[in-house]
């Protein structure tokens, strides 16, 4: 161990155990609007975002303006023959606050297809990659590659009126809505499919033309990436990848920027790869047992040794829900209609019978509960698309909807600069010593 690095070990570790002792012990105590176990909690239930486009309640789940995802799968239009809501619906209400009629999401996805051409040089950078590059590495130097087009940047630079913020912000949000698809598709295709190419059908709806370059051509297929782009689209201001986009923004950097910032944070392993951790868990699961779909029993048993290893079981519980993930349900509801046989569904089924139970009964969680990571790539895997690497960027794609729909709507209300305030464990140090009474 270097010079520096053994001095840092030195003085980190004993602090961290220092950290934990002021949390259990003085946890509770108010700082100012918070309490210190907030402060160094990844400021876990702290109010402090207005976020227009959705609210995640914890027992109903997510609610996008207002309407629960049971409801907006009766509501949303569809497309001709598909059992499943279009994204280009819940964009539209998302960014309006008004349900779309059916004339309206039609007329979206010719808008996307008119604004769907990437300039070449995003895919010359992204041929200069190694194609063992992560994909969402791919995907977010393809985002900073078409900041190129940033038509907000470019009237920034030239000087714009404050009130025409939004205007920009939403040219560029709606181009770069309408590229993530050829963009995603292509990094699937020169990473799994030896770098040939589909070329877009814009006679297709918007999910379904994703569907088509990614080279999946069943219709199931094209309604699953109608409801999976739909259900990922937003979840609320305050989780990662949301959260980051609108910091970046507040500081006036351009939709390009703000969502390669926020794909950056949807790759971190607690966050976006959360989906590929469950299907790697599961298979290593079945690797282990011999194959098959496990009998309860072996589960369980599975289960104690994962947490018995001190690792968490991928796709069970969620930081602000606390029963299952109307998502997961969503999910589920397909897979019944669609896979029933399937068997790894019926692992992700037979699992959500028995974890929770498990979970609950060791009392160190709030939420013993699937949520929509514990499905999805389930349903990826029956279609053919086994490359977990890969669902992180469907997840990208999907969320573009939501944080740009809401970064159009934070330069309209002018939303300042985001800057929380921030203090050492020194001064809570000191604060703790003056404050005992």
């Amino acid at each position: 161990m270097g010079i520096v690095k053994e001095k840092f070990r030195s003085v980190a570790t004993p602090m961290a155990d220092e950290v934990k002792n002021i949390i259990k012990e003085h946890g509770e105590k108010q700082l100012d609007t918070v309490t210190i176990s907030q402060a160094y909690g990844g400021m876990r239930d702290i109010m402090s975002m207005v976020v227009e486009t959705s609210l995640l309640d914890p027992i109903e789940g997510i609610r996008f303006r207002g309407y629960s995802i049971p409801e907006l799968h009766e509501k949303l239009p569809r497309a001709e023959g598909s059992t499943e809501p279009l994204p280009e619906g819940i964009f539209y209400l998302m960014l309006t606050g008004e349900l779309p009629t059916k004339e309206i999401t039609t007329h979206l996805s010719t808008v996307f297809a008119k604004r769907s051409v990437v300039p070449k040089h995003v895919f010359d950078v992204l041929d200069s990659l190694p194609i063992a590059t992560h994909p969402m590495t791919q995907f977010t130097t393809a985002i900073m590659a078409m900041q190129t087009e940033s038509l907000f940047a470019k009237a920034y630079r030239k000087g714009m009126n404050k009130k025409d913020y939004w205007d920009y912000a939403f040219e560029d949000s709606m181009n770069l809505i309408a590229r993530l698809p050829r963009v995603a598709a292509y990094i699937y295709r020169r990473t799994y499919k030896g770098g040939v190419h589909i070329e877009p059908d814009h006679y297709l709806d918007w999910g379904a033309n994703f569907a088509h370059m990614l080279g999946f051509e069943q219709n199931e297929f094209h309604w699953l990436m109608h409801l999976y782009l739909t259900i990922h689209a937003d979840h609320e201001g305050g989780n990662l990848s949301a959260h980051t986009v609108h910091c970046v923004g507040s500081g006036l950097s351009d939709p390009y920027l703000a969502f390669a910032a926020g794909m950056n944070a949807l790759a971190g392993p607690l966050h976006g790869l959360a989906n590929q951790e469950v299907i790697r868990w599961i298979q290593n699961m079945q690797t282990e047992l011999g194959g098959g779909v496990p009998t309860k029993e072996q589960i369980t048993d599975y289960v104690n040794k994962t947490m018995a290893e001190g690792k968490v079981i991928p796709g069970y519980g969620h930081a602000v829900l606390r029963r299952t993930d109307p998502r997961f349900t969503a999910q589920m509801d397909f897979a019944k209609k669609y896979m029933p046989h399937d068997e790894l569904v019926n692992i992700v089924w037979a699992l959500y019978e028995v974890v929770p139970e498990i979970l609950g009964s060791k009392g160190k969680i709030k939420n013993p509960w699937p949520n929509v990571d514990a499905h999805s790539g389930a349903l990826l895997v029956h279609y053919g698309l086994v490359e977990n690497d890969f669902y992180t960027v469907l997840f990208g794609v999907s969320r573009a909807l939501g944080v740009l729909a809401q970064l159009c709507w934070s330069r309209a209300l002018s939303l300042p600069l985001e800057r929380p305030k921030s203090v050492t464990t020194a001064w809570i140090k000191e604060f703790i010593a003056t404050n005992k009474a």
